[in-house]
């Protein structure tokens, strides 16, 4: 018989389980797996994990691609990417992630910096917001004083990026960079979102029109974060919605969208690049679709053909 400190409180399926001590067991989640600061044998890309502050205690993985010798002195692009899993599954140190990671880095020769933000319901959102903010603040600031990003990063080429709920992060962080701005004036040049997780009360295109509180999108929202003003309309997770912030706010000068066919957010997805397009926002919007494919399919298997043509399609993005 359980004890009575470990009786369930809450219960967020399929990704994890909260108990009334206030423990959490995640369902779900690759492994974590080290760096490899002597290179990945597959890619020959580099990575170390750094951290960002103490308080509040944010780190990161520290991507850098093979130089030759006439590369040494080139300055490369620089990504800041923010990781999926709902915002509260998954790590920038999970195996899955760091695969991806290490390929992207290879094809586009960028630095990449993947934050490890703090994960709710320990942290109820806003927290993965805050702390990604405080990131990337941190890769301007004159505080950074890593040396792969101060001798090999070009911040006239500054990236932010994302899947899913890091998707999610990055748009918002980059219509906060358009209204606040960067340390050292730096200027975010683009973002890429890939299957972003965005939602609504209100049904668009072909998605469920009932019983939508209890559709997955909509019940990680409320339990992560109780406290939204609006709730699921909320414009952090409903982008769209009417009176909220106008996209053309968004920082930057390209935005790279994609979705899958199959993934139950794809119609959101659709939506906010059109809705980007017609905006006003001064800058230059591209879309990806991907047949026959699902919800993070080139994180979760990424050996295929159809992730492999994708995640070249995002370091062509980045190299232009």
């Amino acid at each position: 018989m359980a004890s009575i400190n470990k009786e369930v409180a809450g219960e967020l399926l399929p990704f994890l389980r909260v108990f009334k001590d206030g423990s959490v067991e995640r369902l779900m989640g690759a492994p974590i797996v080290p760096p490899s600061p002597d290179q990945d044998p597959e890619t020959e890309v580099s990575s170390k994990d750094i951290s960002i502050s103490q308080h509040p205690p944010i780190s990161a993985r520290l991507y850098l691609p093979k130089l030759s010798q006439s590369d040494d002195q080139k300055k490369l692009p620089i990504l800041v990417y923010f990781h999926g899993g709902a915002f509260c599954i998954e790590s920038a140190f999970s195996l899955t992630e760091t695969k991806y990671m290490n390929n992207l880095v290879s094809l586009a020769k960028v630095i990449a910096i993947s934050v490890e933000y703090r994960l709710a319901p320990e942290h109820p959102l806003p927290t993965a917001y805050e702390d990604c903010w405080f990131a990337l603040q941190w890769v301007t600031s004159h505080d950074n004083k890593e040396p792969w990003i101060s001798n090999h990063g070009d911040f006239d080429r500054f990236f932010i990026g994302g899947d899913s709920a890091g998707a999610n992060i990055a748009h918002n962080m980059a219509m906060r960079i358009g209204t606040e701005g960067l340390n050292n004036n730096i200027k975010l040049l683009g973002t890429y979102l890939t299957h972003p997780y965005f939602w609504g009360s209100k049904p668009v295109g072909s998605e469920p029109v009932v019983d939508r509180e209890q559709l997955v999108p909509y019940r990680v929202w409320s339990f992560l974060y109780e406290s939204a003003a609006g709730g699921i309309d909320n414009p952090m997770m409903n982008p769209v919605v009417e009176g909220g912030p106008s996209l053309a706010k968004l920082g930057g000068s390209r935005l790279l969208v994609s979705v899958a066919e199959k993934d139950e957010l794809r119609e959101r997805g659709v939506l906010y690049y059109n809705l980007m397009k017609e905006s006003g926002w001064k800058g230059e919007v591209e879309f990806i679709e991907v047949e026959g494919e699902d919800h993070a399919f080139h994180i979760l298997n990424f050996e295929t053909e159809k992730a492999k043509n994708l995640i070249k399609r995002l370091a062509s993005f980045l190299q232009k």
